[in-house]
């Protein structure tokens, strides 16, 4: 596939506005909790060039590469902490939102874990990192040669 157009090249100002969202939520979502969500939802929608950035960035920041393979199947492992599971939770629910949305069930429980807040800032940056895998996607956006 050939890469189509290149939006920050055709239309800056938004796509700086799209990254300047992504500065914020990197900012306010801790580390690693951040690129874990971000590759949960890129694994979700398919986006091999956000899936790239974020195995690699998760591996640089020390995050085992055996947690980074099985963020997959993290409902099976014992790997992630009870805050990273209402996160991917939340974050698969939002991604696939057309599958019912959010429950109350999983928003108490994550505004229990996360606060007003915390809260905020994580649909934040799931919303942010759905925004890229579109963009990326709909571009055919490739990650860098191995």
């Amino acid at each position: 596939m050939t890469q189509r157009i290149d939006i920050a090249s055709v239309v800056p100002d938004g796509y700086r506005k799209v990254i300047n969202l992504d500065g914020y939520t990197a900012q306010h979502v801790e580390a690693p909790l951040g690129d874990l969500i971000k590759l949960r939802a890129s694994q979700i929608n398919g986006c091999t060039f956000c899936v790239d950035m974020h195995s690699v960035d998760l591996q640089a920041a020390g995050v085992p590469v055996r947690k980074v393979f099985s963020l997959i199947t993290w409902r099976e492992s014992d790997w992630f902490t009870p805050r990273e599971r209402v996160a991917l939770e939340l974050t698969e629910a939002v991604t696939l939102i057309h599958q019912g949305g959010v429950s109350d069930e999983l928003y108490a429980r994550a505004l229990a874990e996360f606060g007003e807040a915390g809260l905020a800032d994580l649909i934040l940056a799931i919303a942010t990192i759905n925004v890229w895998n579109r963009i990326a996607i709909s571009t055919h956006q490739k990650p860098p040669a191995l």
